[in-house]
């Protein structure tokens, strides 16, 4: 049975798939984002940016210090550290929970020490240090499926099927944070739109998004907003993936998904209050 809401650290936010999806705002505080050009890299505009994303409504904010695009290089631990915990600090208390972005247990801890309330990681919770860092915390916890590491995954990456192997992924890393003890109510699952998949894999895994989330019976985050796929239908370069991005967000809502991570906040959430009144 499908949970109704999701623990995340210091909030429980309710769950309803197709019918009313949270909205996570990406909040990038890197220098080479491949979709905001590191537009708020500085303290000050990425805590501008985060003000217009409460502004409108937004459900969590994503906090992201490295960058995870195909081929990024690996950021250090004391660079990801310096770029992300002086906004946590920051943005604390802003009434809205807080998600960090990293794969790195050491990032993990600290920024929930700093009063953050999940923990979005793109590997998955593999390293055994992960699973060690958030065990015995409250925070959410997004699993996500990438197809080997940023450096390599768009490298000609195949699949038998590609829906049942991130199904099968899935499902055997939520089996090991359930033998750690770590609650249901605290996860969600994300299937890695654009990490190590072609077009085609990305649309089959937007088509079978309602039968992942049921495998799993967990939430199902989505991250589809500006990224290459959109590109690749609408032949637009990522400055003018907006209405592709909406589009690709109501396709995600309708077959289930239960939490949207987008850039454009303001035009998401109008775009699902015109949706929700048409169902």
């Amino acid at each position: 049975m499908n949970p109704t809401h999701l623990q995340c650290g210091r909030y429980r936010l309710p769950i309803a798939a197709g019918v009313a999806p949270l909205v996570m705002g990406i909040l990038n505080v890197t220098p080479d984002s491949f979709s905001d050009g590191g537009r708020f890299h500085s303290l000050e505009s990425a805590l501008s940016r985060a003000e217009e994303m409460i502004d409108a409504g937004v459900d969590i904010i994503d906090i992201g210090g490295e960058s995870t695009r195909p081929g990024a290089v690996p950021l250090s631990l004391e660079e990801e550290l310096r770029r992300v915990l002086p906004v946590v600090f920051a943005l604390r208390d802003c009434g809205k929970p807080l998600s960090i972005d990293t794969y790195k247990p050491r990032v993990m801890i600290e920024a929930l020490a700093a009063g953050a309330d999940m923990i979005n990681d793109v590997s998955g919770f593999r390293q055994p240090e992960a699973l060690i860092a958030i065990k015995h915390s409250d925070c959410a916890l997004c699993i996500m499926h990438m197809s080997t590491d940023p450096q390599s995954m768009q490298r000609r990456p195949a699949y038998q099927d590609v829906v049942k192997e991130v199904n099968q992924f899935l499902l055997e890393r939520i089996s090991e944070l359930d033998a750690c003890g770590v609650a249901r109510a605290r996860l969600c699952i994300d299937p890695g739109f654009g990490f190590g998949k072609t077009l085609e894999h990305n649309i089959a895994l937007l088509k079978n998004l309602r039968s992942i989330a049921a495998a799993a019976e967990l939430p199902l985050l989505a991250g589809l907003s500006r990224k290459s796929m959109i590109g690749d239908i609408t032949g637009k370069t990522v400055d003018r993936r907006l209405a592709g991005s909406i589009a690709a967000a109501i396709a995600a809502t309708a077959n289930g998904a239960a939490i949207l991570r987008v850039h454009d906040v303001p035009e998401t959430i109008d775009a699902l209050k015109v949706w929700r009144a048409a169902i």
